[in-house]
């Protein structure tokens, strides 16, 4: 943990910041942290929420994606709009290795055999390299998303990037988000609209029938958590 904020700092923190909104949470992380303040973003549609705040506060923030080879076009199409609208550049990050060597050591689609390994290798190493010199980073998690992410706090220590973690919108639910988008007009990956709550990766991602786990269309339903938010 940094020599700037303790364990029993972090908790006061989140304390106090239970009952605010996003945008005074991240009025208070952009004042406490920027420019040693990243974002990670898959443009969903709770990210798209955030970068849209984001804008509005304007401090510094190192926003990105973890292009993993296997986005869809609607979400790279996503990003180019965010960019456009708010005139903030999302960077583009990749793993150390590029597709064809991933699959020169372990074999074509990975991601059938090997989710956990895929997922390692394609987001989870990629995104602590960047964090690397970081003070903490920003997620768009929601506690109602799965039961690793209710445990979470609004301000905590992140033990696997070792940085502070934000979770803005941790008290807010899938209707809290739309309602944002629409009030406020904000760009969102199309494939909300065909069946897709939770948009990762094309082979990995599938429409949910209604009424189902929102998250139950990733991995098969093999797991809820790629391990950038797993505890």
């Amino acid at each position: 943990m940094t020599a700037t904020i303790s364990t029993f700092a972090l908790a006061d923190t989140a304390a106090f910041l239970e009952e605010k909104s996003p945008e005074e949470i991240l009025h208070w992380a952009t004042s406490r942290f920027s420019p040693k303040l990243a974002m990670a973003t898959a443009m969903g549609a709770e990210g798209c929420c955030l970068v849209a705040m984001l804008a509005k506060i304007g401090r510094p923030v190192r926003i990105f994606n973890l292009d993993t080879d296997y986005q869809f076009g609607e979400t790279m199409d996503t990003k180019k709009r965010l960019e456009e609208k708010y005139g903030i550049p999302i960077e583009t990050v990749r793993a150390a290795r590029t597709k064809a060597e991933i699959e020169t050591e372990f074999g074509p689609d990975l991601w059938k055999r090997d989710t956990e390994l895929c997922c390692r290798i394609r987001k989870v190493e990629p995104l602590r390299e960047t964090v690397k010199g970081s003070d903490a980073w920003i997620s768009a998690i929601r506690r109602d998303q799965t039961p690793d992410r209710a445990q979470s706090a609004i301000v905590e220590w992140d033990e696997r990037f070792e940085l502070v973690k934000v979770n803005p919108l941790l008290n807010w639910t899938w209707k809290n988000v739309w309602s944002y988008i629409h009030t406020n007009d904000v760009p969102y990956n199309p494939l909300h609209d065909q069946g897709y709550p939770s948009i990762g990766c094309w082979p990995c991602t599938k429409r949910v029938a209604e009424g189902a786990d929102p998250r139950s269309g990733r991995w098969s339903g093999e797991k809820k958590e790629c391990g950038l938010h797993s505890r």
